[in-house]
């Protein structure tokens, strides 16, 4: 199983989450490239804490939403859209690669992640940019997506995930951050239900129901009250449940 944590979202004088905290529990980092979260400084640094530590990069792409930390839905065109993530993939790269290592997948962020699961145009341009860029980079996202669909009619390598902290409804799709019960935040509460995702057994939805995830990678937050705490918890049950922890790229 891998485990993934989003990182790099400080921006100039702002600081968000504990990325050097977070490095050595998670086995892949979403890496911010810029346009949500994330100034060169920043991005520099966790590369190179990522590959000083083993830790794979990813791209963790967003609609260009600084103010809104990319959690506002924009109507980009389709052109735009792929231009704007080939932009944040190079930019990326260029950190990676000074740092001896290369971004190895692509995953999007917050509203982006969202909107690709039903929104075929969007995530049609974005699996263009991963096409032209590389395509033998994997991408990470929901299952039952258009993103991963599209994705895996191109030829790309898709990666399932689910989400340690966050509710589920019924649809095996994110509860929204509006609603109350969204975010999890009992630590043991959370490192069960990822034992129970990796492997096989069901989690409790929203509504109580059991709904059953397969899940390739799981998603920790690092931008959450406790999030390393609760991530060295997870990494822990885990590896006590025997589910041996690896990068899946």
């Amino acid at each position: 199983m891998d485990l993934n944590a989003d990182l790099g979202e400080s921006f100039g004088a702002w600081t968000l989450g504990d990325d050097a905290a977070m490095l050595p529990v998670v086995t892949s980092a979403n890496v911010a490239c810029g346009f949500h979260a994330g100034d060169p400084v920043t991005l520099r640094r966790v590369c190179e804490g990522a590959a000083a530590a083993g830790v794979s990069v990813g791209a963790q792409v967003s609609y260009r939403d600084l103010a809104g930390f990319g959690r506002r839905f924009l109507d980009a065109a389709p052109e735009e859209l792929t231009a704007d993530v080939l932009y944040q993939l190079g930019a990326l790269e260029a950190f990676a690669r000074v740092a001896g290592t290369r971004v190895r997948y692509v995953k999007p962020h917050g509203a982006l992640y969202n909107a690709i699961v039903t929104h075929e145009e969007q995530a049609a341009a974005v699996v263009r940019a991963v096409v032209e860029y590389d395509r033998t980079l994997p991408v990470l996202g929901l299952p039952g997506s258009a993103w991963l669909r599209l994705a895996a009619g191109a030829g790309l390598t898709t990666v399932a995930e689910a989400f340690a902290d966050r509710a589920y409804t019924p649809e095996g799709t994110l509860v929204s951050r509006r609603l109350p019960g969204a975010v999890l935040h009992d630590p043991d509460e959370i490192a069960r239900r990822c034992v129970a995702m990796a492997t096989g057994e069901p989690v409790t939805d929203v509504e109580g129901g059991a709904l059953v995830l397969a899940p390739e990678s799981i998603c920790v937050h690092g931008d959450t009250p406790g999030a390393a705490a609760i991530a060295r918890r997870v990494r822990e049950a885990l590896t006590g449940a025997g589910v041996a922890l690896a990068p899946f790229a």
